[in-house]
């Protein structure tokens, strides 16, 4: 046998002897005089003892285990001589010296070495041995050293994070500093002015642009204070600090609260009544850009002919855009009351075969007498339509126009001996800004607005606005097809490069409190794709939707496709229009007419928000390209 095998046996060899030693222990019988049982401890029963010590001695001078164990069986097999006492009890011990009580075989054995003292120095030399493999083998250090390391680590790694919270938090607080300060100068400024008006009517415009200024003002350093707040927090998030530190403000009703409504103030409003005279026609004529600024361009006709008073004739689809697919002309009658507005047809109904211009009045001189080219005279002829020779009312350029009044208007085109006159392309005219850009337009009327879309085009976006976005959403324009050297002839540019782009509209969602984005662009897939990618807020992306190409199982726009108007690029770019007016927050693209159209129809419907503005409105590019 191997020491090894020796070494690993001896807690069960143990075992066994124990064992016996409680077996022959419970047979053991008191005296009478001494009854008792047998317990665990040293008092052993005095036969028992004897044996036990025979065993040692036989273990010790290394005798077979074969041997010892016919000795026992024969020790066994000795009969006691009959005992003198015929009632003896059970717990009484016999008298006769030769009696010896029987021992009880066992299906094991005790191993021979079990009390071999050799083995208990084996065991008493190899437990220091096991000790040091153990202490080698296991660095109980680490044990002790990976808890107070980790405290320290997550210690340390909290002392920095509320360091840079702080620093962060510091700097907020500079700003919100300068905030004020600048909000002080401002209406101290705005104060100072004030004083020098003579009015009451202009006390009451300062006051109450200073008063906007004002709340527009604390809002920003409301919401300022707030992210200083969540700055000073944020290393502290562990746990329900809610409950701790309670609750600053429910910023998301106050985030709708920040960019609610714009007042309308309709009854503030300076209007014109439009009341044409009898056979007295104004023939509108729009040429430059695409429909919206086609759409402008007849807005400013409109407020020509309420001027002039003459009833407005709409341009033919054969000249310009076919406006009947887009806007309800009927619509504008049913507004004022009255005919005002008659289609190209109608006038033609009405002239018969006299369709005559009487006298070509331009309101611009430059860069070409009424901004016309020989393109549109060429199909006005093929309509069978004829005019005399263009005539400028003034020097006016396309590139500077002069801010002028109605009775400028009224002194350079009043024509009461001519039915039928035109003025040329007005987009870029500047009369009565003021009135122009009210709610609602500069003539009177009972509807919000004179041009809008059509009721077939509103019901859809509608239905559109219910399946896909909601209530609470942003519209953003995305302007990028042709836009970047349009922009980059402006100063400063309007072009942004996406990541920057992405940041701005993340700061409107923030400030906004909206879920989701209605895009509208003409952004190739790659630019849209990139921008998706970096919209992310609190590690949760902001979803970009689109209008979907036309799906049968979708019925959002039955109605067009009804209708034969599905798939029109102009009425799907009224669509787009159409729901970005109706969004909670509007973002668009600086110097795009598509934008300011949108604006337009927000003002004029009570959509508009205290939140709406350009993208990165106040900001440069970070990056300008050169010019060619």
């Amino acid at each position: 046998m191997s020491f090894t095998d020796g070494f690993v046996d001896i807690p069960s060899s143990l075992g066994f002897v124990f064992l016996s030693i409680f077996l022959s222990k419970s047979s053991c019988l008191s005296t009478q005089s001494n009854t008792r049982l047998c317990g665990f401890g040293v008092n052993f029963c005095p036969t028992k003892l004897e044996e036990l010590e025979k065993v040692m001695d036989r273990s010790d001078s290394s005798s077979d285990e074969e041997d010892d164990r016919q000795r026992l069986v024969e020790h066994n097999d000795i009969k006691p001589h009959p005992s003198p006492r015929t009632h003896s009890t059970t717990f009484d011990i016999d008298d006769d010296p030769h009696f010896r009580p029987p021992i009880h075989r066992f299906p094991f054995s005790i191993p021979k070495f079990a009390f071999d003292k050799r083995y208990y120095y084996l065991l008493a030399a190899a437990l220091p041995l096991c000790i040091l493999v153990l202490f080698f083998s296991v660095d109980i250090r680490s044990l002790f050293s990976t808890t107070v390391s980790s405290t320290l680590k997550t210690s340390d790694s909290l002392s920095d994070r509320m360091r840079e919270s702080e620093l962060t938090a510091l700097y907020l607080l500079r700003q919100q500093q300068l905030g004020f300060f600048h909000l002080w100068n401002h209406s101290s400024f705005l104060q100072s002015n004030s004083s020098f008006n003579s009015t009451a009517s202009n006390n009451l415009n300062s006051n109450s642009a200073l008063i906007e200024y004002i709340k527009s003002a604390l809002l920003k350093q409301i919401t300022l204070n707030k992210e200083i707040q969540n700055v000073l927090l944020s290393p502290h998030r562990s746990g329900n600090l809610s409950e701790v530190v309670g609750d600053a403000l429910p910023m998301d009703t106050f985030a709708l609260d920040r960019c609610r409504k714009m007042e309308q103030k309709l009854s503030d409003r300076r209007t014109i009544e439009w009341k044409p005279k009898l056979n007295k026609f104004l023939f509108a004529l729009c040429t430059s850009g695409q429909m919206s600024n086609h759409l402008i361009c007849l807005e400013k006709h409109m407020f020509f002919a309420a001027i002039l008073n003459r009833v407005l004739v709409i341009p033919s689809h054969k000249v310009d855009y076919q406006f009947s697919r887009v806007i309800d002309i009927d619509r504008i009658n049913m507004c004022l009351g009255r005919k005002v507005v008659i289609s190209f047809e109608e006038f033609s109904e009405i002239k018969k075969h006299h369709l005559h211009i009487d006298r070509f009045i331009c309101y611009f001189s430059k860069p070409n007498p009424c901004y016309v080219d020989d393109e549109h005279i060429s199909k006005l002829k093929n309509l069978g339509i004829s005019m005399g020779k263009l005539e400028s009312a003034w020097n006016e350029d396309t590139k500077h126009p002069n801010s002028k009044t109605v009775s400028d208007v009224e002194s350079k085109f009043s024509s009461n001996n001519d039915d039928v006159i035109a003025v040329g392309d007005i987009f870029f005219a500047n009369v009565e800004q003021e009135w122009v850009n009210q709610p609602g337009g500069p003539i009177a009327h009972k509807c919000q607005t004179l041009i809008e879309p059509s009721r077939l085009i509103k019901l859809t976006a509608q239905r559109f606005i219910q399946t896909f976005l909601g209530k609470n959403y942003i519209a953003l324009h995305f302007r990028r097809h042709g836009f970047l050297k349009f922009c980059n002839a402006k100063q400063p540019s309007c072009f942004y490069p996406i990541p920057q782009s992405a940041d701005c509209i993340i700061r409107m969602v923030e400030r906004a409190n909206v879920p989701v984005i209605y895009l509208s662009t003409d952004a190739a897939e790659s630019e849209h794709g990139l921008l998706q990618s970096l919209l992310v807020l609190n590690g949760k992306p902001i979803p970009l939707v689109k209008r979907p190409p036309r799906n049968s199982a979708e019925k959002w726009d039955a109605l067009l496709y009804r209708h034969g108007i599905e798939g029109d690029s102009q009425v799907e770019a009224m669509l787009d229009k159409t729901i970005c007016a109706m969004s909670s927050t509007f973002i668009g693209a600086p110097g795009s007419t598509f934008t300011e159209d949108i604006l337009r129809l927000r003002k004029d419907w009570g959509t508009a928000s205290l939140c709406d503005e350009y993208l990165c409105q106040g900001e440069e590019p970070n990056f300008i390209s050169e010019n060619e």
